[in-house]
């Protein structure tokens, strides 16, 4: 059975992955959450197809896997395999990130966004050049990135075996917290109404932390991260390495290298995975791999169906007219249950995967059972991951019925507003059950001789699978609605689908109303496609690979 709790001798290391895993997240919340937030709600003719292009900026994180065997397999063994690139890339981040934090001070980068906080006048976001600004912000997200594969790397031999499950938990707490305080954290203590609202008692025109400020303040932590992990943390050659339960492996040291021997003769040494061509030649062989590939296609179409949900309702509700500061609160009440829970759920998943086909369990179903059979399936370590699907799908559907109930004089009842913190605490709970459900699953079957690549590879078609459709989405949405624009010089009331409302404020002088919303199509488009492919496939395929015996997915 293993045993449930994090073993005290691995509790500093544990600490550590947090940490690391908490930093990736601080760059990965601002491309991701702050930029696209602040970006509609300081400009609301901000259309969704200019959000789309800069989703562009996330792309690196989704892409990683084209680098990682050099990452995997460049080092210098006195600095350590994973320290070899951690300690640089963390500096060149923090560095990064103190030159652009004093780029947007100076009204350099992405101006407009921080003139309140320094007594300019304040214009909105102006002259922006949104190509520019996802350039900045996806080679962040790319430092970011060659970080993670190092970390994920790092993850598989830093702890012990018995504490091997407890990687996806560190994961999940740290990206979650870092992401958690570059966005919501951040745009609370940003939005000036926030601040006059819930913590002055004299209104100022600028709430408590700037773009620039928090972007120094965030390169600054990485570097003192850096310095802990250069004179005060040590890397376990590979000889510390064991593969997983399962494998039928045994470890043979010997003075000067490892050797992991497999059952079906392979042995593979220090030596090999050292070399480029070694690692991509694994690279290759992992992606032949059927249950590989199966989960491939998993990965890439799953995340479609909560799509419009996750990257535009916020938005949406910006635009009706939710408070900026309302809606701080409403993410900021998630961090709490995000820390809380992330850790249950990786005790769940992990337990989920010592029931699968236990003879208790092979009784008459009859009531609820038939229902979760019905959903679910059988039990087993994707057991979480397919229940957050069905949370997610749900949280989709209900962000349709927020937007629709929206009050028509925008005046937020109490109601109205524990609706929408449902809504969103709903959808942002059971991502994260997904997300610890689906790395506790690549924990346990990635090949540990090339840990990193395999990891990598894993996330990486996880990752892809939410990023990829996302400027296709924005741009639906923009395609499917119509516009009404009212031009009082002419009387004249045009009709028109697509592009922006700016069309009409600015190129025709008239007032722009929107006759058909193309946020609920769009919407309605991608959960008509999840229901059916969850149950049409998703469902009878992660019951298949949740049973495959661990040899199946070794490539080595």
């Amino acid at each position: 059975m293993g045993k449930k709790n994090l073993a005290k001798k691995d509790l500093p290391q544990f600490y550590l992955l947090v940490v690391l895993y908490l930093l990736q997240g601080i760059p990965v919340g601002l491309a991701f959450g702050t930029v696209p937030f602040l970006l509609k709600s300081m400009a609301k003719e901000t259309s969704f197809t200019t959000l789309g292009i800069f989703s562009i900026a996330t792309y690196p994180y989704s892409l990683k896997i084209l680098w990682s065997p050099i990452v995997d397999s460049i080092y210098n063994p006195k600095v350590g395999r994973r320290r070899t690139w951690i300690i640089p890339v963390q500096l060149l981040s923090g560095t990064m990130l103190l030159l652009l934090g004093c780029a947007v001070s100076r009204n350099l980068v992405f101006k407009g966004v921080d003139d309140a906080f320094h007594g300019r006048q304040s214009q909105g976001i102006h002259n922006l050049n949104i190509l520019t600004l996802a350039w900045y912000f996806g080679f962040l997200v790319f430092l970011c990135a060659t970080q993670d594969i190092a970390v994920d790397g790092w993850a598989l031999t830093i702890l012990s075996k018995d504490s091997l499950s407890y990687a996806s938990t560190a994961q999940t707490v740290g990206m979650n917290f870092g992401y958690f305080l570059s966005f919501t954290v951040f745009i609370s203590l940003n939005s000036s109404d926030f601040a006059n609202k819930y913590i002055r008692t004299v209104p100022k025109e600028y709430g408590f932390v700037s773009l620039g400020g928090y972007m120094k303040f965030a390169g600054a932590l990485y570097i003192l991260v850096t310095i802990y992990v250069i004179f005060c943390t040590k890397e376990r050659p590979l000889d510390h390495i064991l593969p997983q339960a399962g494998s039928s492996a045994t470890k043979k040291d010997d003075e000067s290298k490892s050797v992991v021997e497999y059952g079906d003769g392979d042995v593979i040494g220090t030596s090999n995975t050292a070399s480029i061509k070694y690692v991509y030649k694994c690279f290759g062989k992992i992606l032949k791999l059927r249950a590989v590939q199966s989960l491939a296609f998993i990965h890439l179409t799953s995340k479609l169906a909560f799509q419009c949900n996750e990257a535009a309702t916020n938005l949406k509700l910006l635009e009706k007219g939710f408070k900026k500061e309302d809606l701080a609160v409403t993410v900021l009440i998630d961090v709490p249950f995000e820390v809380i829970f992330g850790y249950y759920v990786a005790k769940w998943s992990s337990e989920s995967s010592h029931h699968h086909n236990h003879p208790s369990h092979r009784q008459v179903l009859t009531g609820i059972n038939r229902w979760v059979k019905f959903l679910v399936g059988e039990p087993g370590i994707l057991t979480p991951w397919l229940w957050g699907f069905l949370g997610r799908l749900l949280a989709a559907a209900l962000g349709s019925y927020v937007l629709k109930i929206f009050p028509q004089d925008a005046k937020i009842s109490r109601t109205y507003f524990l609706i929408v913190v449902f809504q969103h605490l709903l959808g942002s709970f059971m991502s994260t059950v997904q997300f610890v459900g689906i790395s506790a699953f690549h924990t346990r079957v990635a090949d540990p001789v090339v840990g990193g690549t395999y990891m990598t590879l894993l996330n990486t078609l996880s990752n892809f699978g939410g990023t990829w459709p996302r400027m296709i989405i924005m741009s639906m949405i923009n395609y499917f609605t119509v516009y009404e624009c009212y031009v009082p010089n002419t009387n004249q009331v045009i009709t028109y689908q697509g592009g922006s409302m700016e069309k009409c404020t600015d190129g025709w002088k008239g007032q722009a109303s929107i006759l058909r919303d193309g946020y609920y199509v769009t919407n309605g488009i991608c959960l008509i496609i999840g229901t059916l492919l969850y149950f049409g496939y998703l469902k009878r395929k992660a019951q298949q690979l949740q049973t495959i015996p661990v040899d199946a997915w070794r490539c080595s």
